[in-house]
């Protein structure tokens, strides 16, 4: 894939367009989902297909238990460290 640089700006309703150029290069189109990652001080936009979610959350569906809420940042840690 092509490396592509383009600079957006973000509108009063946090709606931020997503340069031409790059919705070419990665098939977006009118309706496409897209999911979000944040980490640190960056914002990762990645296409999503059924497949990329089905591996994002393959974790949480397979859990035996049900977790509680103040369990659920451990738990991506732990999802985390095991990508790398």
């Amino acid at each position: 894939m092509t490396e592509l640089i383009e600079m957006g700006t973000m509108s009063s309703r946090g709606q931020i367009s997503i340069p031409n150029d790059i919705r070419k290069e990665m098939g977006l189109e009118e309706g496409t989902k897209v999911l979000f990652l944040l980490t640190d001080d960056a914002l990762l936009v990645k296409k999503a297909s059924l497949e990329s979610f089905a591996s994002i959350t393959k974790p949480l569906r397979e859990a035996k238990k049900k977790i509680e809420e103040h369990e659920v940042s451990a738990l991506i840690h732990r999802i985390r460290a095991r990508r790398k």
